[in-house]
């Protein structure tokens, strides 16, 4: 079952924004708090082992840039853009864009499922993994892919078809 987020924020969160914009250092730490799970479960899903590190950054870029936002509305969207934007750079970073060999994966029916999805993902490139999460986990259109990964639609379609069929391949193996 897909996790999709609702893109507006709520109203406490709207007041947490208002007020941190404004200086106001225990709601930028609840703020912070709020986030914090959401913001690890993006940067985990495309930075893999370096999920924590992604998460990490992605938390400071918020802080930092938190004055930018102009509509505390859209503060989710926001935040997952940023999340996404640093989950590809920390993974970019830890060398991990170098496709594996897919065909020494575990079959189906191994009792480590979820050891062999985390198998599959790690052997894609951020690139791919972004698109999967953006698209079948969090329910994005490709339009919005694009735009939070800033390439074009057609590039999104590219990614994922390319992601699928590297997924699906490593299953029937």
């Amino acid at each position: 079952m897909r996790h999709v987020p609702d893109e507006r924020s709520d109203d406490r969160s709207v007041r947490l924004v208002r007020a941190a914009q404004r200086g106001d250092t225990l709601a930028m730490a609840e703020l912070m708090d709020l986030l914090a799970p959401y913001v690890g479960r993006v940067c985990s899903a495309i930075a893999l082992d370096q999920g924590a590190d992604a998460a990490q950054e992605a938390l400071v870029a918020v802080f930092r840039s938190l004055r930018t936002l102009k509509d505390p509305v859209a503060l989710r969207g926001w935040v997952r853009a940023i999340a996404v934007r640093e989950a590809v750079r920390v993974a970019h970073r830890a060398a991990r864009t170098v496709p594996a060999d897919l065909s020494a994966l575990p079959a189906r029916g191994d009792p480590q499922l979820a050891a062999d999805i985390r198998d599959v993902l790690d052997r894609l490139s951020p690139e791919h993994r972004a698109v999967l999460m953006l698209r079948d986990v969090e329910g994005l259109d490709e339009r919005t892919a694009a735009a939070l990964l800033g390439v074009r639609t057609g590039t999104v379609k590219s990614r994922l078809h390319r992601a699928r069929d590297t997924f699906r391949k490593a299953w029937t193996s």
